[in-house]
């Protein structure tokens, strides 16, 4: 939720890039130990869409709701809707629309102000455990910017973005969502740590997988972080330059996953 209210992210969030028809539209998922999960997709107006995936959760029978519909059920059940007008946005897309060229790029989310690529993507996965051992997982995200209007990416598929089982441990992912919901990519890495895997030789063996699956890929980031129930952890990305936040009791650091490939 604290990304989602960061106006300044681009890739989260209502401050986060539009479609191709200048639409910012949400996707995010959440999902518990018991493998109850909630999600939304296409939504547009609500700060924090994590929040009414959790509703959908634990209020309905349901488990994704989309568009207008997961709009009018969120207005229902006491969620605001807020519209944003941010004048970098409205800048970049008016720029993107003068060759209306999509390019998916690698790391985006790391470089420097002004120098992502066009269409700028990342996801905020959170897998989490508390004290007696009971796991649970989100993401969120405003997708693949200048996406054509209607797309929905991993972030918000159980099973592809995000995968818990509470017998085994969870596996979110980021980067571009196609290529991870081809291989439902998380729910790969939880059966991988079922059959016996370290969590690292897991998300190798789900990266890999995407690029069996994509002969000659190239310019393009899939990264996946697993948790095991016993706390043991991994990460692993296409390219460098994919890092993720740990905290404990008595840490709170940023680590490197491991990569295949390097990205100049």
């Amino acid at each position: 939720m604290v990304v989602e209210s960061d106006m300044s992210n681009r890739s989260v969030g209502l401050g986060g890039l539009p479609d191709r028809d200048g639409h910012v539209t949400l996707d995010a998922c959440i999902q518990d130990h018991d493998c109850r999960a909630g999600s939304v997709a296409f939504l547009e107006h609500f700060e924090h869409p994590v929040s009414i995936a959790r509703a959908v959760m634990e209020r309905t029978p349901h488990v994704m709701l989309v568009g207008e519909g997961a709009a009018q059920w969120a207005l229902a059940n006491g969620f605001s809707e807020r519209t944003v007008r941010i004048p970098e946005v409205t800048e970049r897309w008016k720029e993107w629309l003068r060759t209306s060229e999509y390019r998916p790029g690698v790391n985006n989310e790391n470089a420097p102000a002004g120098k992502g690529d066009a269409t700028d993507h990342d996801t905020i996965g959170m897998l989490a455990m508390d004290a007696q051992g009971r796991m649970a997982g989100s993401c969120t995200t405003s997708g693949l910017a200048f996406k054509i209007h209607g797309r929905v990416g991993d972030s918000p598929i159980i099973g592809a973005g995000l995968f818990v089982d509470g017998d085994v441990g969870a596996a979110c992912a980021t980067g571009t969502g196609e290529l991870v919901m081809r291989t439902a990519g998380s729910h790969s890495v939880v059966e991988l740590m079922r059959q016996g895997m370290e969590p690292l030789e897991a998300c190798r063996e789900a990266v890999d997988r995407v690029l069996r699956k994509h002969p000659g890929l190239t310019g393009q980031q899939v990264g996946f972080l697993a948790l095991r129930r016993d706390g043991a952890f991994g990460a692993h990305s296409i390219y460098n330059g994919f890092n993720y936040a740990i905290t404990t009791a008595d840490r709170h650091e940023l680590q490197d996953a491991a990569f295949v490939r390097t990205w100049q």
